[in-house]
């Protein structure tokens, strides 16, 4: 509605429910033939929680139109279908299962909003692994098939399978692939975080602060000043006071 006062048009919106009266209707056949059926299925999952209203928003379609296409485009080299045989990394390891995880969960909880966002999450992290080892494609698609079925229906295909991928069993989570090797410590000075230090995750206190007394840029920081107190907190922060 366009109100005009004292020479300027103020502008007012109105959000309403769809409804034929109010001529605000959206025709899915519309957007499924101008993005597919499986962008309009995922982006109506990733809208909200099941039992809330949520405003209708077109533009959000491209968000999830762009997720689809990164998607696709792990198991191909340019136009060519690849898929590697080869065994895959302990860090691409991890991304499968924490997205098992996290499906298995929302799955059982109806919160399908939050595992199209951990789908996005972990397409992204396979794309800059540049991944495209089957152990790790071949369940991914069988977890996003519920979602998106015709896309990976066609990947199902071209991984060479004979039988629909709606009667695959969904992929097992195994909990040893999340189990952390690594931590990335903030080292802080004075409760200043001045740079993170890579440790072994089975460290003991004393163990972290010998080898970070050790470090030289913790020495160089100090220059030969001595420490009053050492704060060690186990896989989480170490901050030195001096």
């Amino acid at each position: 509605e366009f109100i005009l006062e004292d020479g300027k048009y103020i502008t007012e919106r109105e959000v309403e429910k769809m409804s034929k009266s109010k001529y605000n209707v959206v025709n899915p056949d519309d957007i499924a033939e101008e993005y597919g059926a499986d962008c309009l299925r995922l982006y109506e999952m990733f809208l909200g929680p099941l039992e809330q209203s949520k405003p209708w928003n077109t533009q959000g379609l491209s968000g999830v139109y762009g997720f689809l296409k990164k998607f696709y485009n792990l198991y191909f080299d340019g136009d060519t279908f690849s898929v590697s045989d080869e065994e895959p990394t302990k860090a691409e390891l991890k991304v499968l299962h924490t997205l098992i995880k996290k499906f298995t969960f929302d799955i059982q909880n109806f919160s399908f909003n939050t595992s199209v966002s951990q789908f996005m999450i972990a397409v992204n992290e396979l794309q800059k692994m540049k991944c495209n080892k089957r152990a790790i494609l071949e369940p991914l698609a069988v977890i996003i098939s519920p979602y998106a079925p015709h896309i990976c229906e066609e990947l199902w295909e071209k991984l060479g399978k004979n039988t629909s991928i709606e009667f695959e069993k969904l992929p097992e989570l195994n909990e040893a692939y999340l189990v952390e090797d690594e931590i990335n410590y903030p080292v802080s000075f004075n409760g200043k975080m001045k740079f993170t230090l890579a440790l072994a995750a089975d460290l003991d206190a004393k163990q972290i602060e010998e080898i970070a007394m050790s470090n030289e840029k913790v020495q160089e920081i100090l220059a030969g000043a001595t420490p009053k107190k050492i704060i060690i907190v186990p896989k989480k922060i170490i901050n030195i006071v001096f």
